[in-house]
């Protein structure tokens, strides 16, 4: 996965006018990777099997993790237009989704320590932000700056580390 910025033409601060909004699509969705990579390393570290179903998960949220790149882009060279916005929304929906998947294919192999499903409990926090998506998206296509504003309010959540693995299994 790359995401992607272009240097402009130019070699004026002007020239970087028009690539503010391709800026902050990338900065957000390089902030959501980098939740997800902290967030998947934690989870994976306090398991201790996996089976078929995890590798499939697994598999399915790196393939919403890998159209990033081009929700992000579409997303920024069109300045925030209303589809582009809603579509990674969608994007962001169903990787949360497939996170979910993980999770739960995780907690469910047989030989897991009962920390693992201790730590994730309910998942209140992600269940709470793939809703704060589901909401954007359809937001986003009346007003896109504030469906953006719901990605960057669910990004902020999930800023700081989920603590609850490392608590788990420090008992």
């Amino acid at each position: 996965m790359v995401l992607e910025l272009r240097p402009p033409e130019a070699n004026d601060l002007e020239a970087l006018r028009p690539l503010l909004p391709v800026f902050i699509s990338y900065a957000l969705s390089f902030v959501n990777l980098g939740i997800y990579w902290n967030n998947h390393h934690h989870l994976l570290q306090a398991a201790k099997v996996v089976d078929g179903r995890v590798l499939w998960a697994n598999l399915l949220l790196l393939f919403w993790l890998s159209l990033f790149p081009f929700g992000t882009a579409w997303m920024g060279q069109t300045a925030f237009a209303p589809i582009p916005t809603a579509v990674y929304g969608v994007v962001l929906a169903l990787a949360g989704v497939a996170y979910f998947i993980l999770a739960r294919a995780l907690i469910a192999v047989d030989g897991q320590p009962p920390a693992l499903a201790t730590a994730i409990g309910s998942d209140r926090k992600g269940i709470i932000s793939v809703l704060i998506y589901v909401t954007a998206v359809p937001i986003a296509l009346f007003l896109p700056l504030v469906a953006f504003g719901l990605y960057i309010a669910v990004a902020v959540i999930w800023f700081v580390p989920d603590r609850r693995i490392e608590r788990a299994l420090q008992r």
